[in-house]
């Protein structure tokens, strides 16, 4: 069979799975596909003439006619070795023949749906129905309009309520707080409108694919529901699927989008609308459920769909669930609270077995990549950082607690035990923390564990009561084993309070686990508190998991989160602290003796986030950022050939585990160094992708390089980069200059140089020019150097000759001053104002 015959075949029956009809013109030369079930007479044939499908051009391989027999679209097939775009100006002309409007690119094996109207070809898996081209073809969007389209802070305020601004509620400055909680408006926030804007500005530069990187708790659904409203009000849109990776991410999406915009448009779940889901503007489904059996090519055409947003974007369109995401014809936004930027990349090997961390990089990178990103830079980035800087979110106070045997476990030496082995000799095992709970098992570290959680988690600032709380665990067992002990716990210290639901399992093990994360952010699991009468908060106080309420799950007034776990990846990090950043109003409603009703208000100010193996310092000392992943296939292990080796038989450890070492540290608005990472990687990628910059790094042009970096990059409101942020993200103690920021970047240097170390190179080129005489004291000549140089007070001192005040200074004292001989007493000054730059010093 030839070749085109075989393409020919698998077409026609992607276009038979569309519903479409086959029928041939008199001459035996081309297809003519008609809407399903039309059956041409030769009579009608003949209106429009022997050859209606042949062209100036040639001969159309496939025509496809509306109900009233006009061309709406035409499928130039080539042959499975030629690429399909190959045929793309030839199908150009074709079309302008015909007057048709789409074309399909097709080689049996690729397929391209191509508006010419509308930019480029895509990658289609399944031909459009006859109903959806018709639809389409109505569909005529305006990118100028959504350009131009007018988006204050109040574009989704105006949607819940239009008149808002008219009401005497809202124009009484006294009343309006009030009116705007019993409203419910939401406002964009400066940033989120600025979220907005970056679509407008990428369309306009006629990209098609988003990305948005925003950390937790910045909003990112309320930013997703302005830009679903920019794109139906302005018709460039006239349907949107919201793709999510969980269950109670598809109820909280839903619940916002109705509470946002029900009154422009319509909101449904797909799997409780199967029937009549064509009604609504927005579609909102979990990933998973159109995986199944591809359901998802039998539910929907690729042109149901304008708008396509996948939230946690690195996990709902990863792997296989890409294929979804791709299927649809349209345009495409992510959203990701995890940058990709800190992941230096994998060094390749010849191997077949992927590392771990390798799985991660990919997946982010395939992210960025999947939404026109690929220099690594996203549409729009609005980091931790960022949010604390703002005041929109907060920082933790991490608790470091250690028991005698998490110590060992964390040692470089680890925790040594003598066993028997069956054979009755003694031999020696070596455990380490990633063996807790899965080959190391100790129930008096667990106690430990909770009792530390129980003396010091932060209590409900009205209650009193424990605060709410996550706890994330090695496993399902180990958490079932974490509930019980927390029970107990409660028991004793509060007996009477609560019914053996103080704390509760949510894994996926556990029947009605996705109700209860709702239940829990809805402060209603298990019911409301017995605490204080009236006060609206959860009865449970702590919920157990292991990672079911880590990505998206949205709870504000968690004030405690427990890593009873090793962490290595630095996205799960993140992830889990990230449900506690949010702020928060604690309010409880009362009355007085009088009637007269009292409401009392709490802000959130911080969290505890209780680490139990070191994970913070982990990722703040030990976790190597720059380093690029040689993967090495474990001999004997994964790779399904020799090995054979029996699994070791697990260790349980009944000796008593005290609490060694609990320390607490407040993280401050600088962040932690996981997050300063990501601020100062997300500027070098920018630097390194830019082609100006990179071209006049190759001619020398330096003063063009910072002048460029200072008015294009710098203070922009995608990023506001600035000197004195990359200077804190870096934790340099001095100022840094743009020049050594891209010396850093390119690799011209390999570091940035402490204040001491830059200090003691200027000391070295003072004493080459001034060598000292054997007698002089060199130590506290290099202590008045550097004091005078970074030391106004004693620059003023020394050249006001009031040297009395040495007495009171910290840097040099009189008589660390008067070891210094008079001969250099002058000549550093003189050295020092002439050819020193002090100001790099300050920090």
């Amino acid at each position: 069979m030839k070749k085109e015959a075989q393409a020919r075949i698998k077409i026609n029956k992607l276009l038979e799975e569309a519903g479409w009809r086959f029928f041939n013109d008199k001459n035996g030369k081309a297809n003519i596909v008609l809407e399903g079930g039309i059956t041409l007479t030769p009579e009608y044939m003949d209106e429009f003439g022997d050859d209606f499908e042949k062209t100036k051009k040639g001969y159309v391989d496939y025509l496809l006619l509306d109900d009233d027999g006009f061309p709406i679209a035409l499928i130039e097939a080539k042959r499975e070795s030629i690429h399909p775009l190959h045929a793309k100006e030839q199908a150009r002309k074709y079309a302008k023949a015909e007057s048709v409007r789409y074309v399909i690119l097709s080689n049996g094996n690729v397929h391209y749906l191509w508006d010419l109207e509308e930019g480029n070809p895509q990658v289609i898996s399944r031909f459009p129905s006859p109903g959806s081209f018709a639809a389409y073809r109505e569909f005529k969007p305006d990118k100028n309009k959504l350009i131009s389209e007018p988006v204050e802070n109040d574009y989704i305020a105006r949607t819940q309520y239009p008149g808002y601004d008219r009401s005497p509620d809202w124009i009484n400055k006294l009343t309006r707080q009030a009116f705007i909680e019993r409203s419910g408006l939401r406002f964009l926030r400066h940033y989120q409108l600025k979220a907005v804007k970056a679509i407008q500005q990428s369309v306009a530069e006629e990209k098609n694919r988003f990305l948005f990187e925003m950390a937790t708790g910045t909003g990112k659904t309320l930013t997703s529901a302005a830009i679903i409203k920019l794109f139906l009000r302005t018709g460039n849109a006239r349907r949107v699927l919201f793709l999510v990776d969980r269950l109670e991410l598809e109820d909280q999406a839903y619940k916002n989008f109705k509470n946002y915009l029900k009154n422009d448009y319509q909101t449904v779940i797909y799997k409780q609308n199967r029937d009549d889901w064509q009604r609504a503007e927005i579609v909102v489904t979990t990933v998973q459920s159109l995986q199944v059996n591809d359901k998802y090519k039998d539910l929907f055409s690729p042109t149901d769909f304008d708008l396509i947003i996948s939230d946690e974007a690195h996990r709902s369109i990863g792997g296989n669930a890409r294929a979804v995401f791709e299927y649809f014809h349209g345009y495409k936004l992510g959203l990701t609270a995890t940058p990709k930027d800190y992941l230096k990349g994998v060094e390749p090997a010849e191997d077949e077995f992927v590392h771990p961390r390798e799985m991660e990089i990919r997946l982010l990178k395939d992210t960025y990549i999947t939404f026109g990103c690929e220099d690594g830079n996203p549409t729009f980035r609005y980091s931790l950082l960022d949010g604390v800087r703002d005041g929109y979110l907060i920082n933790p106070a991490t608790i470091d607690a250690r028991t005698e045997i998490t110590t060992q476990l964390l040692s470089d030496e680890g925790y040594d035990v003598v066993t028997v082995t069956d054979e009755g000799d003694e031999e020696t095992r070596t455990f380490v923390h990633r063996d807790f709970e899965k080959k190391f098992f100790s129930e008096k570290t667990n106690v430990a564990f909770v009792q530390a959680f129980m003396d010091h988690a932060l209590t409900d600032p009205i209650s009193g009561e424990t605060g709410k709380s996550l706890v994330f665990c090695v496993s399902q067992n180990h958490a079932r084993k974490i509930t019980e002990i927390l029970n107990d716990f409660a028991e004793k210290r509060f007996p009477g309070m609560y019914n053996s639901d103080f704390a509760v399992q949510v894994t996926s093990l556990v029947s009605g686990a996705q109700q209860m994360t709702i239940n829990f952010t809805n402060n209603n699991l298990n019911g409301h508190s017995r605490w204080l009468n009236d006060y609206r908060t959860s009865k449970t106080r702590v919920c157990v998991t292991v990672g079911m309420m880590t990505t998206g799950y949205d709870c504000q007034d968690i004030l405690n989160l427990c890593l009873m776990r090793p962490i290595f990846s630095p996205t799960d990090f993140i992830q889990m602290k990230g449900r506690g950043t949010r702020t928060y109003t604690f309010e409880y409603k009362t009355k007085d003796e009088t009637g007269k009703e009292l409401v009392v208000t709490k802000k959130k100010e911080s969290y505890k986030l209780f680490d139990f193996f070191a994970n913070c310092e982990y990722f703040e000392e030990k976790y190597d950022y720059q380093e690029k992943i040689k993967v090495v296939v474990p001999q004997g292990k994964g790779t399904g050939g020799g090995g054979g080796e029996e699994m070791p038989r697990p260790y349980t450890v009944h000796r008593p585990d005290p609490l060694t070492s609990l320390v607490e540290t407040f993280i401050g608005p600088d962040g932690m160094r996981i997050d300063r990472e990501m601020y100062g990687q997300n500027f070098e990628s920018r630097i390194r992708s830019d082609e100006y910059i990179r071209t006049q790094m190759e001619a020398g042009n330096w003063d063009q390089i910072i002048h460029y970096v200072k008015t294009k990059i710098f203070d922009k409101p995608e990023e506001h980069y600035t000197l004195d942020k990359l200077q804190r993200a870096y934790k340099v103690d001095r100022k840094i200059s743009v020049r050594e920021i891209i010396e850093k970047v390119f690799g011209i240097i390999p570091k940035f140089k402490s204040k001491d170390e830059l200090l003691e190179s200027e000391f070295q080129k003072f004493v080459s020019l001034y060598p000292p005489k054997e007698d002089d004291n060199i130590s506290a000549l290099r202590l008045f150097f550097k004091a005078y140089v970074v030391d106004d007070k004693v620059k003023e001192v020394v050249r006001q000759r009031q040297f009395q005040e040495l007495y009171n200074l910290s840097s040099i004292n009189m008589a660390e001053f008067k070891m210094v001989s008079p001969e250099y007493r002058q000549l550093v000054p003189d050295y020092v104002d002439h050819y020193v730059k002090r100001d790099k010093f300050v920090a």
